[in-house]
């Protein structure tokens, strides 16, 4: 789980999240973008409960207004469908598809909180640097993958080469044409003639 303090975080994260991540936040108004890193493979649309339930928690405590009401509507999404444009204040976003938000009523449960609060630990991870590296792999096993597809469907040709030349009736005349045992001219004998 990652979180941006102010505006500034917000805006790194925003810049280098990873399709893997989910966002959320407390809906028409400011709070903190809380990010959940999707395991590889996993929906953004079947996250586990208690994760759901700990970032909107995140995020309701983490908003100047909504730490203050008795409940908050949280919108979280994927990642890929935050849209940034250069005339957007820092820390701003939309959405590319509103299909793609869902939302959540959330009030605060102390539990939770006391619990995150305990496993907290505060880090200032190089973002640009991590989508790097995580792009430079994704690259890697793309390349890796394709290699495999290209060996496998030069495999399948090489095989339905193999079958077709057996079923051919093209080298059922090459021994005739050397000479060969298949066709083999009788040479006709004076003794034979007679």
């Amino acid at each position: 789980v990652y979180m941006g303090k102010d505006k500034f975080e917000n805006e790194a994260l925003i810049a280098n999240g990873w399709d893997e991540d989910v966002w959320f936040h407390v809906d028409d108004m400011s709070s903190a973008h809380v990010y959940l890193r999707c395991k590889e493979g996993e929906s953004w649309e079947d996250l586990p409960n208690d994760a759901l339930m700990d970032c909107c928690q995140l995020v309701k405590a983490n908003s100047i207004k909504g730490c203050k009401k008795a409940s908050v509507k949280i919108v979280y999404t994927p990642w890929s469908n935050l849209r940034k444009t250069a005339d957007m204040a820092a820390g701003q976003i939309g959405f590319t598809s509103e299909k793609l938000r869902r939302y959540m009523e959330v009030s605060r449960d102390k539990e939770i909180l006391k619990r995150l609060g305990k496993t907290k630990e505060e880090r200032f991870p190089d973002l640009e640097a991590e989508r790097r590296a995580r792009d430079t792999d994704e690259v890697r096993r793309r390349k890796a993958k394709t290699r495999e597809l290209r060996k496998e469907a030069e495999r399948k040709e090489a095989e339905r080469r193999k079958r077709a030349e057996e079923r051919s009736y093209d080298r059922l005349f090459e021994g005739a044409a050397a000479g060969g045992a298949g066709g083999e001219e009788i040479e006709a004998t004076e003794d034979d003639t007679a």
